[in-house]
Protein backbone atom coordinates (compact mmCIF):
# COMPACT_ATOMS: atom_id res chain seq x y z
CA UNK A 1 0.00 0.00 0.00
CA UNK A 2 1.22 3.50 -0.69
CA UNK A 3 1.70 5.75 2.32
CA UNK A 4 -0.61 8.79 2.17
CA UNK A 5 1.64 10.57 4.66
CA UNK A 6 4.69 10.25 2.41
CA UNK A 7 4.48 12.69 -0.54
CA UNK A 8 7.22 10.76 -2.34
CA UNK A 9 5.36 7.44 -2.22
CA UNK A 10 4.22 6.23 -5.64
CA UNK A 11 0.83 4.71 -6.31
CA UNK A 12 0.36 0.96 -6.75
CA UNK A 13 -2.51 1.46 -9.20
CA UNK A 14 -1.48 0.06 -12.59
CA UNK A 15 -2.73 -0.48 -16.10
CA UNK A 16 -1.49 -2.47 -19.10
CA UNK A 17 -0.01 -0.41 -21.92
CA UNK A 18 -0.14 -1.45 -25.58
CA UNK A 19 2.78 -2.46 -27.76
CA UNK A 20 3.89 0.62 -29.63
CA UNK A 21 6.63 1.91 -31.92
CA UNK A 22 8.45 5.18 -31.27
CA UNK A 23 10.56 7.02 -33.84
CA UNK A 24 13.83 8.47 -32.48
CA UNK A 25 13.77 12.24 -32.87
CA UNK A 26 16.69 14.52 -33.73
CA UNK A 27 16.94 15.70 -30.13
CA UNK A 28 17.16 12.06 -29.01
CA UNK A 29 20.03 11.16 -31.35
CA UNK A 30 22.84 9.58 -29.33
CA UNK A 31 20.68 8.82 -26.30
CA UNK A 32 21.07 5.40 -24.67
CA UNK A 33 18.14 3.03 -25.13
CA UNK A 34 17.62 2.61 -21.37
CA UNK A 35 17.34 6.36 -20.84
CA UNK A 36 15.06 6.64 -23.89
CA UNK A 37 12.72 4.03 -22.40
CA UNK A 38 12.77 5.58 -18.95
CA UNK A 39 11.48 8.80 -20.51
CA UNK A 40 8.89 7.06 -22.68
CA UNK A 41 7.61 4.63 -20.05
CA UNK A 42 6.53 6.82 -17.15
CA UNK A 43 5.72 4.83 -14.04
CA UNK A 44 7.73 1.73 -15.04
CA UNK A 45 10.50 0.75 -12.60
CA UNK A 46 14.02 0.93 -14.01
CA UNK A 47 14.59 -2.71 -13.05
CA UNK A 48 11.68 -3.75 -15.29
CA UNK A 49 12.97 -1.65 -18.18
CA UNK A 50 16.37 -3.34 -17.97
CA UNK A 51 14.61 -6.72 -17.81
CA UNK A 52 12.61 -6.24 -21.03
CA UNK A 53 15.78 -5.08 -22.80
CA UNK A 54 17.68 -8.19 -21.65
CA UNK A 55 14.80 -10.46 -22.72
CA UNK A 56 14.82 -8.97 -26.21
CA UNK A 57 11.30 -7.59 -25.94
CA UNK A 58 12.61 -4.17 -26.95
CA UNK A 59 13.76 -3.94 -30.58
CA UNK A 60 15.45 -1.19 -32.57
CA UNK A 61 14.67 -1.44 -36.28
CA UNK A 62 13.64 -5.04 -35.59
CA UNK A 63 16.91 -6.05 -33.88
CA UNK A 64 17.71 -6.98 -30.28
CA UNK A 65 19.97 -4.52 -28.50
CA UNK A 66 21.93 -4.05 -25.26
CA UNK A 67 20.99 -1.45 -22.65
CA UNK A 68 24.11 0.57 -23.53
CA UNK A 69 23.09 0.90 -27.19
CA UNK A 70 22.97 4.52 -28.36
CA UNK A 71 20.10 5.44 -30.64
CA UNK A 72 20.30 7.21 -33.98
CA UNK A 73 17.72 9.74 -35.17
CA UNK A 74 15.17 8.06 -37.45
CA UNK A 75 15.43 4.59 -35.93
CA UNK A 76 12.25 2.90 -34.75
CA UNK A 77 12.00 1.47 -31.24
CA UNK A 78 9.50 -1.28 -30.45
CA UNK A 79 8.21 -0.97 -26.87
CA UNK A 80 6.25 -4.05 -25.70
CA UNK A 81 3.02 -4.02 -23.72
CA UNK A 82 3.97 -3.56 -20.06
CA UNK A 83 2.37 -2.78 -16.74
CA UNK A 84 2.67 0.92 -15.97
CA UNK A 85 1.64 2.92 -12.93
CA UNK A 86 -1.40 5.06 -13.52
CA UNK A 87 -0.08 8.60 -13.38
CA UNK A 88 -1.91 10.93 -11.07
CA UNK A 89 -1.72 14.68 -11.27
CA UNK A 90 0.27 14.77 -8.02
CA UNK A 91 2.44 17.82 -7.73
CA UNK A 92 5.72 18.19 -5.92
CA UNK A 93 4.92 19.85 -2.56
CA UNK A 94 5.43 23.59 -2.78
CA UNK A 95 7.95 23.56 0.09
CA UNK A 96 10.21 21.09 -1.73
CA UNK A 97 9.77 22.84 -5.07
CA UNK A 98 10.72 26.17 -3.50
CA UNK A 99 13.74 24.62 -1.74
CA UNK A 100 14.92 23.19 -5.05
CA UNK A 101 14.40 26.45 -6.86
CA UNK A 102 16.31 28.45 -4.26
CA UNK A 103 19.27 26.05 -4.33
CA UNK A 104 20.56 27.17 -7.75
CA UNK A 105 24.24 28.16 -7.59
CA UNK A 106 24.93 28.89 -11.25
CA UNK A 107 22.74 29.37 -14.29
CA UNK A 108 23.87 29.01 -17.91
CA UNK A 109 21.94 28.73 -21.15
CA UNK A 110 22.89 25.04 -21.36
CA UNK A 111 22.89 23.98 -17.69
CA UNK A 112 22.33 24.89 -14.07
CA UNK A 113 24.20 23.81 -10.94
CA UNK A 114 22.27 23.36 -7.70
CA UNK A 115 23.29 22.76 -4.10
CA UNK A 116 21.34 19.57 -3.41
CA UNK A 117 20.07 19.26 0.18
CA UNK A 118 20.79 15.99 2.02
CA UNK A 119 17.98 13.44 2.27
CA UNK A 120 16.34 14.22 -1.07
CA UNK A 121 16.63 11.73 -3.94
CA UNK A 122 17.69 13.23 -7.26
CA UNK A 123 14.97 11.32 -9.14
CA UNK A 124 11.90 9.22 -8.45
CA UNK A 125 11.84 5.43 -8.26
CA UNK A 126 12.04 2.74 -5.57
CA UNK A 127 8.78 3.92 -4.04
CA UNK A 128 9.43 7.63 -4.60
CA UNK A 129 6.95 9.42 -6.82
CA UNK A 130 9.40 12.22 -7.63
CA UNK A 131 12.79 13.64 -6.79
CA UNK A 132 14.80 16.84 -6.90
CA UNK A 133 14.80 16.95 -10.71
CA UNK A 134 10.98 16.93 -10.72
CA UNK A 135 10.91 19.72 -8.13
CA UNK A 136 13.25 21.80 -10.29
CA UNK A 137 11.17 21.21 -13.42
CA UNK A 138 8.02 22.25 -11.61
CA UNK A 139 9.38 25.30 -9.81
CA UNK A 140 11.22 26.66 -12.84
CA UNK A 141 8.63 25.52 -15.36
CA UNK A 142 11.39 23.81 -17.37
CA UNK A 143 10.22 20.29 -18.27
CA UNK A 144 13.38 19.59 -20.32
CA UNK A 145 15.79 19.74 -17.37
CA UNK A 146 17.85 16.52 -17.17
CA UNK A 147 20.31 15.15 -14.62
CA UNK A 148 23.87 15.16 -15.96
CA UNK A 149 25.04 12.90 -13.10
CA UNK A 150 23.81 11.53 -9.78
CA UNK A 151 24.37 12.07 -6.08
CA UNK A 152 23.24 9.59 -3.45
CA UNK A 153 20.05 10.55 -1.65
CA UNK A 154 21.90 11.25 1.61
CA UNK A 155 24.72 13.22 -0.07
CA UNK A 156 24.51 16.99 -0.41
CA UNK A 157 26.20 19.52 -2.68
CA UNK A 158 26.92 20.37 -6.31
CA UNK A 159 24.59 18.73 -8.81
CA UNK A 160 24.88 19.50 -12.53
CA UNK A 161 21.62 19.64 -14.50
CA UNK A 162 21.42 19.98 -18.29
CA UNK A 163 18.87 22.16 -20.03
CA UNK A 164 17.69 19.77 -22.75
CA UNK A 165 18.82 16.38 -24.02
CA UNK A 166 21.50 17.64 -26.41
CA UNK A 167 23.34 19.74 -23.83
CA UNK A 168 22.92 17.05 -21.22
CA UNK A 169 24.52 14.35 -23.38
CA UNK A 170 27.56 16.59 -23.86
CA UNK A 171 27.79 17.16 -20.11
CA UNK A 172 27.55 13.42 -19.49
CA UNK A 173 30.34 12.91 -22.03
CA UNK A 174 32.52 15.26 -19.97
CA UNK A 175 31.93 13.08 -16.91
CA UNK A 176 32.76 9.93 -18.89
CA UNK A 177 35.92 11.54 -20.24
CA UNK A 178 36.87 12.58 -16.68
CA UNK A 179 36.97 16.19 -17.81
CA UNK A 180 34.99 17.43 -14.80
CA UNK A 181 36.89 17.84 -11.53
CA UNK A 182 34.83 16.62 -8.55
CA UNK A 183 35.81 17.51 -4.99
CA UNK A 184 34.03 16.54 -1.79
CA UNK A 185 34.13 17.07 1.94
CA UNK A 186 33.83 13.86 3.97
CA UNK A 187 33.87 13.41 7.73
CA UNK A 188 35.07 9.92 8.63
CA UNK A 189 35.28 8.10 11.93
CA UNK A 190 38.65 7.89 13.67
CA UNK A 191 41.98 9.51 12.85
CA UNK A 192 42.76 9.21 9.14
CA UNK A 193 46.48 8.45 8.58
CA UNK A 194 48.03 11.43 6.79
CA UNK A 195 50.24 9.03 4.85
CA UNK A 196 47.18 7.67 3.01
CA UNK A 197 46.80 10.17 0.17
CA UNK A 198 45.02 7.97 -2.32
CA UNK A 199 43.09 4.72 -2.58
CA UNK A 200 43.44 2.82 -5.84
CA UNK A 201 41.11 -0.16 -5.46
CA UNK A 202 38.76 -1.63 -8.11
CA UNK A 203 35.06 -1.70 -7.30
CA UNK A 204 32.52 -4.37 -8.16
CA UNK A 205 28.90 -3.25 -8.18
CA UNK A 206 25.82 -4.94 -6.70
CA UNK A 207 27.37 -7.75 -4.72
CA UNK A 208 25.12 -9.50 -2.20
CA UNK A 209 26.12 -8.90 1.41
CA UNK A 210 23.80 -9.95 4.23
CA UNK A 211 20.82 -9.69 1.90
CA UNK A 212 21.78 -6.22 0.70
CA UNK A 213 23.25 -5.18 -2.63
CA UNK A 214 26.53 -3.34 -2.22
CA UNK A 215 29.57 -2.11 -4.05
CA UNK A 216 32.71 -3.90 -2.88
CA UNK A 217 36.44 -3.73 -3.42
CA UNK A 218 37.22 -6.62 -5.76
CA UNK A 219 40.14 -7.30 -8.15
CA UNK A 220 37.65 -8.11 -10.91
CA UNK A 221 35.84 -4.78 -10.56
CA UNK A 222 36.22 -1.50 -12.43
CA UNK A 223 39.21 0.71 -11.75
CA UNK A 224 38.55 3.32 -9.08
CA UNK A 225 40.94 5.99 -7.81
CA UNK A 226 40.24 8.48 -5.01
CA UNK A 227 42.60 11.16 -3.66
CA UNK A 228 42.46 12.17 0.02
CA UNK A 229 43.95 15.02 2.06
CA UNK A 230 43.39 15.65 5.75
CA UNK A 231 41.68 19.04 6.16
CA UNK A 232 41.15 18.88 9.93
CA UNK A 233 41.69 16.25 12.62
CA UNK A 234 39.46 15.77 15.68
CA UNK A 235 39.79 13.40 18.61
CA UNK A 236 37.25 10.93 17.21
CA UNK A 237 36.95 11.87 13.53
CA UNK A 238 38.65 13.48 10.52
CA UNK A 239 37.50 16.01 7.93
CA UNK A 240 38.83 14.97 4.51
CA UNK A 241 39.23 16.89 1.28
CA UNK A 242 38.41 14.28 -1.37
CA UNK A 243 38.92 14.36 -5.13
CA UNK A 244 37.53 11.72 -7.45
CA UNK A 245 39.56 10.55 -10.40
CA UNK A 246 36.89 8.04 -11.43
CA UNK A 247 33.20 8.26 -10.56
CA UNK A 248 32.02 4.82 -9.53
CA UNK A 249 28.87 4.19 -7.52
CA UNK A 250 29.49 4.79 -3.79
CA UNK A 251 33.21 5.20 -4.55
CA UNK A 252 34.11 7.50 -1.64
CA UNK A 253 31.99 5.56 0.82
CA UNK A 254 33.55 2.23 -0.13
CA UNK A 255 37.14 3.50 -0.35
CA UNK A 256 36.99 5.17 3.07
CA UNK A 257 35.50 2.01 4.58
CA UNK A 258 38.24 -0.04 2.86
CA UNK A 259 40.81 2.12 4.65
CA UNK A 260 39.14 1.47 8.00
CA UNK A 261 37.54 4.91 8.45
CA UNK A 262 33.97 4.97 7.13
CA UNK A 263 32.00 8.13 6.42
CA UNK A 264 30.05 9.09 9.54
CA UNK A 265 26.35 8.31 9.20
CA UNK A 266 26.81 5.70 6.47
CA UNK A 267 24.22 3.06 7.27
CA UNK A 268 25.33 0.78 4.44
CA UNK A 269 29.12 0.74 4.67
CA UNK A 270 29.75 2.24 8.10
CA UNK A 271 29.98 0.84 11.61
CA UNK A 272 26.56 0.78 13.31
CA UNK A 273 28.02 1.10 16.79
CA UNK A 274 30.14 4.11 15.91
CA UNK A 275 27.27 5.73 14.01
CA UNK A 276 25.05 5.35 17.08
CA UNK A 277 27.62 7.17 19.24
CA UNK A 278 27.89 9.99 16.71
CA UNK A 279 24.08 10.29 16.55
CA UNK A 280 24.03 10.90 20.31
CA UNK A 281 26.31 13.86 19.62
CA UNK A 282 23.86 15.20 17.04
CA UNK A 283 25.62 13.85 13.94
CA UNK A 284 22.57 12.25 12.35
CA UNK A 285 23.21 12.49 8.60
CA UNK A 286 25.66 11.09 6.06
CA UNK A 287 28.65 13.44 6.20
CA UNK A 288 29.49 13.52 2.52
CA UNK A 289 29.20 16.79 0.59
CA UNK A 290 29.98 17.53 -3.07
CA UNK A 291 31.72 20.84 -2.57
CA UNK A 292 33.07 21.68 -6.03
CA UNK A 293 32.63 21.00 -9.74
CA UNK A 294 35.10 22.46 -12.25
CA UNK A 295 35.00 22.06 -16.03
CA UNK A 296 35.40 23.78 -19.36
CA UNK A 297 32.34 24.49 -21.48
CA UNK A 298 32.54 26.04 -24.93
CA UNK A 299 35.92 27.59 -24.19
CA UNK A 300 34.89 29.02 -20.82
CA UNK A 301 36.10 27.65 -17.47
CA UNK A 302 33.58 27.10 -14.69
CA UNK A 303 34.30 26.42 -11.03
CA UNK A 304 31.24 26.06 -8.82
CA UNK A 305 31.42 25.71 -5.04
CA UNK A 306 28.61 24.66 -2.71
CA UNK A 307 28.69 25.55 0.98
CA UNK A 308 27.74 22.84 3.48
CA UNK A 309 24.56 23.45 5.47
CA UNK A 310 24.17 24.59 9.09
CA UNK A 311 23.79 21.03 10.37
CA UNK A 312 27.21 20.21 8.91
CA UNK A 313 28.80 23.29 10.50
CA UNK A 314 27.27 22.49 13.90
CA UNK A 315 28.65 18.96 13.65
CA UNK A 316 32.17 20.26 13.05
CA UNK A 317 31.83 22.58 16.05
CA UNK A 318 30.75 19.60 18.18
CA UNK A 319 33.71 17.50 17.04
CA UNK A 320 36.12 20.36 17.78
CA UNK A 321 34.79 20.61 21.34
CA UNK A 322 35.41 16.96 22.22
Amino acid sequence: MSDPKNPFDSSESQQLSKTRHERVGNDEDGQRIDNFLIRKCKGVPRSHIYRIIRKGDVRVDGRRIKQTRKLVAGEQVRIPAIQVAVESEARVPDKLAKAAGSSVLLEHDDFIVVNKPPGIAVHGGSGLAFGLIDALRQYRDEPKLELAHRLDRATSGCLLVGRGLSANRKLQDLFRQRSIAKRYWAVVDGRWPKSVKKVDAPLLKNQEHAGERRVMVDPSGQEALTHFAVAESFSTATLLDVELDTGRTHQIRVHTRHTGHAVIGDGRYGDNGKNAKFRKLGLSRLFLHSRELAFEWQGENFQVNAAADEQWQRALSTLRSL
